[in-house]
């Protein structure tokens, strides 16, 4: 009997030493970096709009508040998500698809607009824009499919036939909201290319992207517009009125700024500086030191999510992070090129930072996307992961 209980013991304890040696992973610094970014926008939200809000509402905390409520369902997404199984995703990826394709098309039918657009859905007391919510929704459905099929990703006709699955929602949201249609359709040629890097390929499919651009300026008299005061902004001092005085912002905040609450600009100059021009009063209040401060740790979020994905377990779970990478990165550049007039006003938010309760919240629902594949990382304990 003893000699059959030393047998067991000796049988198990390669696996016991291999435990050993191993541990589960989570991405500490990851979650650090989120907390400082929230926590950093929400100090220059209420510094940019405690103006507008006094005179608009009577109530210089009135978007710092609204947003710190969705900051906070943001997190508790997060939390959920970051714990729910990997098989629940991949079962929900392509409902959730399909709900945000009919909420997205309901908005053009029934949407709430603001400032001329109707981007807004309202259900009830809650008003959300569907179209934060289909990115997430198209990260998820392009990881599904594309872990499915990695190796038939091999030339220019698949990829528009996987392209074809993301069309309709990038369609449908064009019509009210084209700078959001451009980050979703970015989303998947990113989550296409980490799988297969035609570059031969994708080059083609620049190509063709642009010239639809120029027939979609050519056909909307507005957009040609738009891009004759992106050239000459100083020639069309109406409709450039943003972006002038944006500029004006970042001038004068020189190397350190002026001080954090210091800004003349957001005086209601700068039309809506709490939403997409917020960068310009970070410029301004905190100088070219604090932007570049600002650009370094979105710099570190993606670095982080890079690590993660490149320890990811399987094909699934490192194309989730890479699409929240393709997402994050894509509005961070898009909307500093825009305030800085590298490129068209197109109204995209800077993430984390910008005035936008259904941004964040699914912002930081993505965040628990990336923290969720960290926790299934297993390591050596005896080496980091890089």
């Amino acid at each position: 009997m003893s000699n059959r209980r030393n047998r067991a013991r000796a049988a198990s304890a390669p696996q016991r030493r291999e435990n050993a040696g191993t541990t589960k992973y989570f991405d500490y610094s990851l979650l650090f970096i989120i907390i400082f970014l929230v926590g950093f926008g929400l100090v220059m939200l209420y510094s940019v709009s405690a103006y507008e809000g006094q005179d608009v509402f009577n109530d210089p905390m009135h978007y710092l508040k609204r947003q710190a409520g969705c900051a906070v369902l943001g997190f508790m997404g997060m939390f959920v998500v970051s714990y729910v199984p990997q098989s629940w995703m991949k079962k929900l990826a392509f409902p959730a698809y399909i709900l945000s394709l009919l909420m997205c098309g309901a908005v053009i039918l029934v949407g709430q607009s603001s400032n001329g657009s109707a981007r807004w859905l309202k259900i009830g007391p809650i008003q959300l824009q569907p179209s934060e919510i289909a990115k997430i929704a198209v990260i998820l459905f392009m990881a599904v499919l594309l872990s499915k099929i990695p190796k038939q990703v091999k030339d220019l006709k698949s990829i528009i036939k996987i392209l074809l699955f993301v069309i309709p929602m990038v369609g449908v949201i064009a019509v009210s909201n084209l700078s959001t249609a451009i980050i979703v359709a970015g989303i998947a040629v990113i989550m296409i290319f980490v799988v297969s890097p035609k570059y031969k390929e994708f080059i083609m499919l620049g190509g063709v992207a642009v010239v639809l651009m120029v027939v979609g300026i050519n056909m909307a008299g507005y957009r040609a517009e738009r891009i004759k005061a992106w050239l000459h902004p100083e020639d069309f001092p109406d409709k450039a009125y943003q972006t002038l005085q944006g500029l004006y912002a970042i001038g004068s905040g020189g190397l350190f700024g002026k001080g954090l609450g210091a800004s003349v600009q957001k005086l209601g100059y700068v039309p809506e500086a709490q939403n997409d021009f917020i960068f310009t009063i970070i410029c301004e209040e905190l100088g070219l030191f604090g932007a570049i401060c600002v650009m370094l740790l979105f710099v570190l979020l993606l670095w982080r999510c890079m690590v993660i994905a490149n320890n990811a377990p399987d094909l699934f779970s490192a194309l989730v992070v890479v699409g929240v990478m393709g997402h994050i990165a894509l509005q961070v550049v898009l909307n500093i090129m825009v305030v800085t007039n590298w490129m068209p006003n197109t109204g995209i938010i800077l993430p984390f930072i910008s005035y936008g309760g259904t941004s964040i919240a699914i912002l930081l629902t993505e965040m628990g996307l990336v923290l969720n594949v960290s926790r299934h990382i297993k390591f050596d304990a005896s080496h980091p992961v890089e």
